[in-house]
């Protein structure tokens, strides 16, 4: 490594798209069982554009860059490390830097490209397939053979949800908020998708599943539909937050959670330790990797920018139009 300096987005002040600016920054340097990875592509994810708006700081130690997961080569392994080798091409879940030439990757976050697939595709899966995986399965416990229903069928997390759930023998419902959105998730595997504009979600998946219920919901609405997913949950069904874009305070009727034996959990990533983080990874890469390479299960991408055009790639997010995951190439 000859480079000392690398170029990476940074973010001014807490404001909208606009505050995110390109800058020259020291190179990061990897410590025990941490990575220098050169960065082709990372993935744009709700936790930036929160992050970018001054409501979700870095977690101790983590670099204030921002980007939560990328694809790229080991440029440099640092001491304790013992997978992959320089020139590697890797993709890996990060506490913060991705937006950047050069970021720190910890090994055990760290996952081989899946054959196939193009740096930009490869950028795409850690963050949303390390929490799908985690939610939907581990805390979930979804089964073959179960209705899951997922609340933003047409986004990054949804369209990865949606593939999964399918792909391990669920029956899956989801909602969006448009025809082309609700098209798009019949076409990666829902049984029946439900326009939450003009449907009521809690009588779609009633009528959808006889009566039953859905076994596993996974929300990232939160606020009014915190009481309905109660409904709409099966007996003894699971139900999984991961955000709350409705608001993270709700008025809520709890006697139908006692009547049904809910179970009402959730979870954050990025602040766990890297231990877990190392055992969701060795999950997918022992049960999620091989259906990517079968072409089974892909990434579903809506649109890349440049590095450079960072803040044009947070204003397609805020906008809720896109279907997939939007990455940038650097």
């Amino acid at each position: 490594m000859t480079t000392k300096e690398m170029t990476a987005i940074a973010i001014r002040e807490p404001g909208g798209p606009e505050v995110l600016e390109s800058q020259r920054t020291a190179l990061p340097e990897p410590g025990a069982g941490e990575y220098l990875v050169k960065v082709a592509a990372a993935g744009v994810n709700r936790p930036d554009v929160l992050q970018r708006a001054g409501g979700y700081p870095p977690p101790p130690g983590a670099s204030e860059i921002p980007g939560l997961e990328i694809a790229g080569e080991i440029a440099l392994a640092g001491p304790d490390t013992g997978r992959f080798k320089v020139g590697d091409k890797v993709c890996a879940l990060l506490t913060g830097g991705g937006y950047a030439e050069y970021c720190i990757a910890q090994e055990p976050a760290t996952l081989p490209v899946p054959t196939g697939l193009s740096m930009a595709e490869a950028a795409a899966l850690p963050e949303t397939f390390f929490t799908v995986w985690h939610n939907v399965f581990e805390r979930g416990a979804l089964k073959e053979g179960e209705w899951f229903l997922v609340h933003g069928g047409s986004s990054g997390i949804g369209t990865t949800a949606i593939q999964l759930a399918h792909a391990f023998g669920a029956s899956v419902l989801a909602t969006a908020g448009s025809a082309a959105k609700c098209a798009a998730c019949e076409e990666l595997g829902a049984a029946r998708a439900i326009n939450y504009r003009e449907e009521d979600f809690v009588a779609i998946v009633k009528e959808a599943t006889g009566g039953h219920g859905a076994d596993v919901i996974l929300d990232m609405v939160g606020g009014s539909y915190i009481e309905r997913n109660f409904a709409a949950a099966a007996s003894d069904g699971r139900i999984v937050q991961i955000a709350f874009l409705g608001g993270a305070k709700a008025e809520v009727n709890f006697m139908r959670l006692m009547l049904k034996r809910l179970t009402l959990t959730g979870s954050t990533l990025r602040a766990r330790a890297i231990e877990v983080k190392g055992g969701i990874a060795g999950a997918l890469e022992e049960k999620v990797w091989p259906l990517i390479e079968a072409g089974k299960v892909k990434p579903v991408m809506d649109q890349t920018f440049p590095l450079e055009k960072a803040a044009d790639a947070h204003a397609r997010m805020e906008t809720s139009a896109h279907i997939g995951k939007i990455v940038l190439s650097v």
